[in-house]
Protein backbone atom coordinates (compact mmCIF):
# COMPACT_ATOMS: atom_id res chain seq x y z
CA UNK A 1 0.00 0.00 0.00
CA UNK A 2 1.18 3.50 -0.95
CA UNK A 3 -0.20 5.73 1.77
CA UNK A 4 -0.58 9.65 2.31
CA UNK A 5 -0.84 10.93 5.82
CA UNK A 6 -1.85 14.47 6.46
CA UNK A 7 -1.60 16.82 9.32
CA UNK A 8 -1.07 20.71 9.09
CA UNK A 9 2.66 20.88 10.65
CA UNK A 10 5.42 23.26 9.22
CA UNK A 11 8.38 21.85 8.24
CA UNK A 12 11.94 23.15 7.35
CA UNK A 13 15.02 21.80 5.35
CA UNK A 14 18.52 22.31 5.23
CA UNK A 15 20.87 20.54 2.72
CA UNK A 16 18.38 18.53 1.13
CA UNK A 17 17.22 16.94 4.61
CA UNK A 18 13.57 17.82 6.28
CA UNK A 19 13.07 18.33 9.32
CA UNK A 20 9.77 18.80 11.61
CA UNK A 21 9.18 20.83 14.20
CA UNK A 22 6.46 18.83 16.18
CA UNK A 23 7.31 15.08 17.51
CA UNK A 24 4.30 13.49 16.50
CA UNK A 25 5.36 13.57 13.09
CA UNK A 26 8.08 10.75 13.93
CA UNK A 27 5.51 8.53 14.93
CA UNK A 28 3.63 9.17 11.51
CA UNK A 29 7.28 8.60 10.04
CA UNK A 30 7.53 4.91 11.47
CA UNK A 31 4.90 3.76 9.24
CA UNK A 32 6.93 3.83 6.24
CA UNK A 33 8.21 0.22 7.86
CA UNK A 34 4.45 -0.93 6.98
CA UNK A 35 4.18 0.00 4.10
CA UNK A 36 5.55 0.02 0.58
CA UNK A 37 5.56 4.15 0.47
CA UNK A 38 4.85 6.79 2.53
CA UNK A 39 3.92 10.07 1.50
CA UNK A 40 4.27 13.00 4.06
CA UNK A 41 2.96 16.57 2.76
CA UNK A 42 3.41 19.59 4.74
CA UNK A 43 4.12 23.16 4.83
CA UNK A 44 7.80 23.66 3.89
CA UNK A 45 8.97 27.18 5.36
CA UNK A 46 10.70 28.70 2.68
CA UNK A 47 13.68 29.86 5.01
CA UNK A 48 16.43 26.83 5.64
CA UNK A 49 16.45 26.11 9.05
CA UNK A 50 17.33 22.42 11.34
CA UNK A 51 14.39 21.50 13.74
CA UNK A 52 14.23 19.08 16.18
CA UNK A 53 12.73 16.63 14.35
CA UNK A 54 14.45 15.24 10.72
CA UNK A 55 12.30 12.67 8.97
CA UNK A 56 13.69 9.63 8.05
CA UNK A 57 15.41 9.88 4.19
CA UNK A 58 12.74 6.29 3.32
CA UNK A 59 9.86 9.53 3.98
CA UNK A 60 8.51 11.16 0.46
CA UNK A 61 8.16 14.18 1.37
CA UNK A 62 5.72 16.53 -0.50
CA UNK A 63 6.33 20.45 0.28
CA UNK A 64 3.12 22.77 0.01
CA UNK A 65 2.96 26.23 -0.01
CA UNK A 66 3.81 27.95 3.26
CA UNK A 67 1.98 30.41 5.31
CA UNK A 68 2.41 31.85 8.54
CA UNK A 69 -0.70 31.31 10.49
CA UNK A 70 -4.51 31.24 9.43
CA UNK A 71 -4.91 34.74 11.14
CA UNK A 72 -3.26 36.19 7.77
CA UNK A 73 -5.40 35.22 5.36
CA UNK A 74 -4.03 36.86 2.60
CA UNK A 75 -0.59 35.01 3.02
CA UNK A 76 -3.20 31.89 3.75
CA UNK A 77 -5.42 31.88 1.30
CA UNK A 78 -3.61 32.16 -2.05
CA UNK A 79 -1.19 29.41 -0.06
CA UNK A 80 -3.90 27.25 0.95
CA UNK A 81 -5.21 27.05 -2.83
CA UNK A 82 -1.67 26.27 -4.53
CA UNK A 83 -2.34 23.66 -2.14
CA UNK A 84 -4.88 21.82 -3.71
CA UNK A 85 -3.07 21.28 -7.10
CA UNK A 86 -0.37 19.46 -5.15
CA UNK A 87 -2.69 17.30 -3.03
CA UNK A 88 -4.11 16.08 -6.71
CA UNK A 89 -0.94 15.42 -7.71
CA UNK A 90 0.28 13.54 -5.06
CA UNK A 91 -2.96 11.56 -4.75
CA UNK A 92 -2.70 10.19 -7.92
CA UNK A 93 0.47 8.39 -6.64
CA UNK A 94 -1.04 6.57 -3.66
CA UNK A 95 -3.65 3.79 -2.80
CA UNK A 96 -5.14 5.68 0.55
CA UNK A 97 -5.19 8.87 2.68
CA UNK A 98 -5.14 8.98 6.37
CA UNK A 99 -6.32 13.14 6.57
CA UNK A 100 -5.82 13.99 10.23
CA UNK A 101 -7.85 16.93 11.12
CA UNK A 102 -10.09 19.02 11.63
CA UNK A 103 -7.61 21.67 10.06
CA UNK A 104 -9.34 23.85 6.68
CA UNK A 105 -7.22 21.83 4.22
CA UNK A 106 -8.38 18.47 5.77
CA UNK A 107 -11.58 19.27 4.46
CA UNK A 108 -10.07 19.86 0.89
CA UNK A 109 -7.87 16.78 0.84
CA UNK A 110 -10.91 14.53 1.67
CA UNK A 111 -12.35 15.65 -1.02
CA UNK A 112 -9.85 15.32 -3.15
CA UNK A 113 -9.03 11.96 -2.38
CA UNK A 114 -12.62 11.11 -2.94
CA UNK A 115 -12.88 12.33 -6.27
CA UNK A 116 -9.73 10.54 -7.22
CA UNK A 117 -11.36 7.41 -5.77
CA UNK A 118 -8.93 6.87 -3.04
CA UNK A 119 -9.33 5.16 0.05
CA UNK A 120 -9.92 7.86 2.60
CA UNK A 121 -9.80 7.65 6.85
CA UNK A 122 -9.73 10.45 8.71
CA UNK A 123 -7.78 10.78 12.18
CA UNK A 124 -7.90 12.96 15.32
CA UNK A 125 -5.34 13.59 17.83
CA UNK A 126 -6.30 16.82 20.07
CA UNK A 127 -9.81 17.62 21.01
CA UNK A 128 -9.91 20.61 19.01
CA UNK A 129 -12.79 22.91 20.67
CA UNK A 130 -10.91 22.31 24.06
CA UNK A 131 -7.19 22.67 22.63
CA UNK A 132 -8.87 26.12 20.96
CA UNK A 133 -10.16 27.50 24.22
CA UNK A 134 -7.16 26.72 26.25
CA UNK A 135 -4.61 28.25 23.77
CA UNK A 136 -7.27 31.78 23.40
CA UNK A 137 -9.49 31.76 26.14
CA UNK A 138 -10.64 35.17 25.21
CA UNK A 139 -11.34 34.56 21.21
CA UNK A 140 -15.17 33.78 20.63
CA UNK A 141 -14.83 33.52 17.74
CA UNK A 142 -12.18 31.49 17.18
CA UNK A 143 -13.78 29.02 19.52
CA UNK A 144 -17.15 29.09 17.79
CA UNK A 145 -14.72 28.11 14.22
CA UNK A 146 -13.24 25.31 16.30
CA UNK A 147 -16.53 24.07 16.93
CA UNK A 148 -17.47 24.21 13.94
CA UNK A 149 -14.65 22.57 12.51
CA UNK A 150 -15.35 19.75 14.93
CA UNK A 151 -19.11 19.35 14.36
CA UNK A 152 -18.09 19.17 10.41
CA UNK A 153 -15.51 16.65 11.03
CA UNK A 154 -17.86 14.17 13.22
CA UNK A 155 -20.25 14.78 10.22
CA UNK A 156 -17.43 13.25 8.10
CA UNK A 157 -16.80 10.65 10.39
CA UNK A 158 -20.53 9.69 9.65
CA UNK A 159 -18.61 8.69 5.81
CA UNK A 160 -15.39 7.58 6.38
CA UNK A 161 -13.41 5.55 9.10
CA UNK A 162 -11.55 7.04 11.57
CA UNK A 163 -8.42 7.11 13.85
CA UNK A 164 -8.46 8.55 17.04
CA UNK A 165 -5.95 9.20 19.42
CA UNK A 166 -7.33 7.70 23.01
CA UNK A 167 -10.54 6.78 24.57
CA UNK A 168 -11.98 9.84 25.09
CA UNK A 169 -11.79 11.05 21.59
CA UNK A 170 -13.51 7.57 20.79
CA UNK A 171 -16.47 8.56 22.51
CA UNK A 172 -16.63 11.75 20.83
CA UNK A 173 -16.71 9.84 17.55
CA UNK A 174 -18.88 6.81 18.59
CA UNK A 175 -21.16 7.53 16.07
CA UNK A 176 -18.73 6.92 13.34
CA UNK A 177 -18.64 4.46 10.81
CA UNK A 178 -15.67 3.08 12.44
CA UNK A 179 -13.72 4.21 15.17
CA UNK A 180 -9.36 2.94 16.16
CA UNK A 181 -8.26 4.33 18.91
CA UNK A 182 -4.61 4.95 19.25
CA UNK A 183 -1.94 5.65 21.38
CA UNK A 184 0.88 7.90 20.00
CA UNK A 185 4.14 5.70 21.30
CA UNK A 186 7.58 5.92 20.90
CA UNK A 187 8.87 3.41 23.14
CA UNK A 188 9.39 -0.33 21.98
CA UNK A 189 9.71 -3.54 23.92
CA UNK A 190 13.73 -3.82 24.33
CA UNK A 191 14.11 0.31 24.91
CA UNK A 192 11.82 -0.55 28.78
CA UNK A 193 14.17 0.25 31.76
CA UNK A 194 15.74 -2.12 33.95
CA UNK A 195 13.67 -2.72 37.33
CA UNK A 196 14.84 -0.20 39.84
CA UNK A 197 13.38 1.70 42.45
CA UNK A 198 15.09 5.56 43.27
CA UNK A 199 14.52 6.88 46.78
CA UNK A 200 15.62 10.30 46.03
CA UNK A 201 13.62 13.97 45.21
CA UNK A 202 14.03 14.92 41.88
CA UNK A 203 10.70 15.62 40.04
CA UNK A 204 11.07 15.12 35.98
CA UNK A 205 9.07 17.63 33.80
CA UNK A 206 8.70 17.35 30.19
CA UNK A 207 6.76 19.32 27.16
CA UNK A 208 6.14 22.24 25.75
CA UNK A 209 6.18 25.71 27.51
CA UNK A 210 2.35 27.27 26.16
CA UNK A 211 -0.63 27.68 27.73
CA UNK A 212 -2.11 24.46 27.43
CA UNK A 213 0.37 22.53 28.95
CA UNK A 214 0.75 25.29 31.94
CA UNK A 215 4.06 24.81 32.59
CA UNK A 216 4.19 28.25 35.33
CA UNK A 217 2.39 25.79 37.78
CA UNK A 218 5.52 23.92 38.02
CA UNK A 219 6.82 26.89 40.42
CA UNK A 220 3.84 26.55 42.42
CA UNK A 221 4.39 22.85 42.70
CA UNK A 222 8.51 23.35 43.67
CA UNK A 223 7.99 25.80 46.23
CA UNK A 224 5.29 23.24 48.47
CA UNK A 225 7.61 20.46 47.85
CA UNK A 226 10.28 22.57 48.88
CA UNK A 227 8.35 24.21 51.87
CA UNK A 228 7.79 20.40 53.41
CA UNK A 229 11.36 19.12 52.44
CA UNK A 230 14.15 21.36 50.77
CA UNK A 231 15.43 18.52 48.98
CA UNK A 232 13.44 18.44 46.52
CA UNK A 233 14.54 19.23 42.87
CA UNK A 234 12.64 19.55 39.12
CA UNK A 235 14.32 19.22 36.14
CA UNK A 236 12.47 20.61 33.42
CA UNK A 237 12.27 19.83 29.63
CA UNK A 238 10.88 21.85 27.10
CA UNK A 239 10.85 25.26 25.37
CA UNK A 240 8.09 27.54 24.38
CA UNK A 241 6.78 31.03 24.73
CA UNK A 242 5.99 30.56 28.31
CA UNK A 243 9.96 30.06 29.05
CA UNK A 244 10.63 33.65 30.35
CA UNK A 245 7.48 33.70 32.71
CA UNK A 246 8.56 30.29 33.87
CA UNK A 247 12.00 31.64 35.05
CA UNK A 248 10.41 34.69 36.63
CA UNK A 249 7.96 32.38 38.44
CA UNK A 250 10.96 30.48 39.91
CA UNK A 251 12.77 33.27 40.82
CA UNK A 252 9.64 34.95 42.57
CA UNK A 253 8.94 31.98 44.84
CA UNK A 254 12.50 31.69 45.86
CA UNK A 255 12.69 27.93 44.31
CA UNK A 256 15.10 29.13 41.08
CA UNK A 257 18.26 27.44 42.38
CA UNK A 258 16.33 24.12 42.92
CA UNK A 259 14.94 24.07 39.65
CA UNK A 260 16.84 22.98 35.87
CA UNK A 261 15.30 24.49 32.75
CA UNK A 262 16.88 22.49 30.06
CA UNK A 263 15.07 23.82 27.11
CA UNK A 264 14.78 21.34 24.50
CA UNK A 265 16.97 17.90 24.81
CA UNK A 266 16.39 15.23 22.24
CA UNK A 267 15.23 11.82 23.36
CA UNK A 268 18.47 10.41 21.75
CA UNK A 269 20.55 13.00 23.34
CA UNK A 270 20.18 13.33 27.16
CA UNK A 271 16.43 12.84 27.49
CA UNK A 272 16.46 9.59 27.61
CA UNK A 273 18.96 9.85 30.61
CA UNK A 274 17.19 12.16 32.17
CA UNK A 275 14.07 9.60 32.32
CA UNK A 276 16.57 7.07 34.18
CA UNK A 277 18.12 10.04 36.39
CA UNK A 278 15.00 11.36 38.18
CA UNK A 279 12.99 9.51 40.58
CA UNK A 280 9.36 10.84 39.78
CA UNK A 281 7.32 12.48 36.47
CA UNK A 282 5.38 15.04 36.75
CA UNK A 283 2.79 16.42 34.87
CA UNK A 284 0.50 19.36 34.84
CA UNK A 285 -1.31 20.26 31.84
CA UNK A 286 -4.47 21.83 31.44
CA UNK A 287 -5.65 20.13 28.91
CA UNK A 288 -4.61 16.96 26.75
CA UNK A 289 -4.74 14.37 24.30
CA UNK A 290 -3.13 11.45 24.73
CA UNK A 291 0.41 12.55 25.94
CA UNK A 292 3.41 10.65 24.45
CA UNK A 293 5.61 11.32 27.34
CA UNK A 294 3.77 9.56 29.71
CA UNK A 295 4.70 6.60 27.70
CA UNK A 296 8.29 7.39 27.97
CA UNK A 297 7.80 7.78 31.25
CA UNK A 298 6.03 4.30 31.91
CA UNK A 299 8.98 2.95 30.09
CA UNK A 300 11.28 4.77 32.08
CA UNK A 301 9.81 2.92 35.51
CA UNK A 302 9.08 6.43 36.59
CA UNK A 303 5.80 6.77 39.23
CA UNK A 304 3.96 9.57 37.87
CA UNK A 305 1.88 12.59 38.78
CA UNK A 306 -0.70 13.49 36.23
CA UNK A 307 -3.74 15.96 36.15
CA UNK A 308 -6.88 14.36 35.53
CA UNK A 309 -7.43 16.21 32.20
CA UNK A 310 -8.68 15.22 28.81
CA UNK A 311 -7.20 11.84 27.47
CA UNK A 312 -4.97 11.61 30.59
CA UNK A 313 -6.85 9.47 33.11
CA UNK A 314 -7.45 6.71 30.26
CA UNK A 315 -3.82 6.34 29.30
CA UNK A 316 -2.79 5.95 32.73
CA UNK A 317 -6.00 3.55 34.62
CA UNK A 318 -4.18 2.80 37.39
CA UNK A 319 -0.47 3.20 36.50
CA UNK A 320 -0.32 6.91 38.28
CA UNK A 321 -1.46 9.49 41.06
CA UNK A 322 -4.06 11.63 39.09
CA UNK A 323 -4.76 15.18 40.60
CA UNK A 324 -6.98 18.64 39.44
CA UNK A 325 -5.43 20.63 36.80
CA UNK A 326 -4.27 24.06 38.43
CA UNK A 327 -3.93 22.65 42.11
CA UNK A 328 -0.19 22.76 42.71
CA UNK A 329 -0.78 21.38 46.13
CA UNK A 330 -2.55 18.97 45.15
CA UNK A 331 0.38 17.16 42.57
CA UNK A 332 2.81 18.06 45.62
CA UNK A 333 0.83 15.96 48.18
CA UNK A 334 0.65 12.93 45.69
CA UNK A 335 4.33 13.92 44.93
CA UNK A 336 5.31 13.50 48.53
CA UNK A 337 3.09 10.53 49.10
CA UNK A 338 4.99 8.63 46.48
CA UNK A 339 8.64 9.66 47.98
CA UNK A 340 7.17 8.08 51.27
CA UNK A 341 5.76 5.01 50.16
CA UNK A 342 7.75 2.25 48.33
CA UNK A 343 5.41 -0.12 48.02
CA UNK A 344 2.61 2.54 46.02
CA UNK A 345 5.76 3.22 43.65
CA UNK A 346 6.84 -0.28 42.60
CA UNK A 347 2.47 -0.87 42.13
CA UNK A 348 2.58 2.13 39.95
CA UNK A 349 5.58 1.56 38.05
CA UNK A 350 4.91 -2.49 37.16
CA UNK A 351 1.40 -1.24 35.94
CA UNK A 352 2.95 1.47 33.67
CA UNK A 353 5.42 -1.05 31.97
CA UNK A 354 2.28 -3.63 31.78
CA UNK A 355 0.64 -0.29 29.83
CA UNK A 356 3.58 0.67 27.79
CA UNK A 357 4.18 -3.23 26.98
CA UNK A 358 0.87 -3.58 25.19
CA UNK A 359 1.02 -0.12 23.58
CA UNK A 360 4.68 0.05 21.43
CA UNK A 361 4.95 1.78 18.67
CA UNK A 362 5.72 -0.83 16.29
CA UNK A 363 2.33 -2.79 17.45
CA UNK A 364 0.42 1.19 16.72
CA UNK A 365 1.45 1.65 13.60
CA UNK A 366 0.51 -1.95 12.74
CA UNK A 367 -2.83 -1.45 13.63
CA UNK A 368 -2.91 1.61 11.92
CA UNK A 369 -1.98 0.72 8.73
CA UNK A 370 -4.52 -2.55 8.95
CA UNK A 371 -7.00 -0.55 10.00
CA UNK A 372 -6.96 1.84 7.07
CA UNK A 373 -6.03 -1.40 4.51
CA UNK A 374 -9.11 -2.42 5.02
CA UNK A 375 -11.48 0.44 5.54
CA UNK A 376 -14.33 0.68 3.21
CA UNK A 377 -13.66 -3.23 2.79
Amino acid sequence: MRLLVYTDYVYTSSDGVIYAQRAFALFLARLADFVDELVIPGRLDPEPAVAHYRLPDKVTFVPLPHYPALSQPTRAIPAMLGSLTRFWRTLETVDAAWVLGPYPLSFALVALAAARRRRVVLGVRPDWPRHVRSRHPHNRSLQLLSRAMEAGYRALARVYPIVVVGPQLARNYRRSSAVLPITVSMVEEDEIAPARDRTGHRALSVGRLETEKNPILLGDILAALRRRDPRWELVICGEGPLAAALEARLSELGVAGAAQLRGYVPIDAGLHDLYRECDYFLHVSLTEGLPQVIFEAFAARLPIVATAVGGVPDAVGDAALLVPPDDADAAADALLRLADDGDLRRRLVERGVERVQAHTTSSECARIVDFVSNAGR
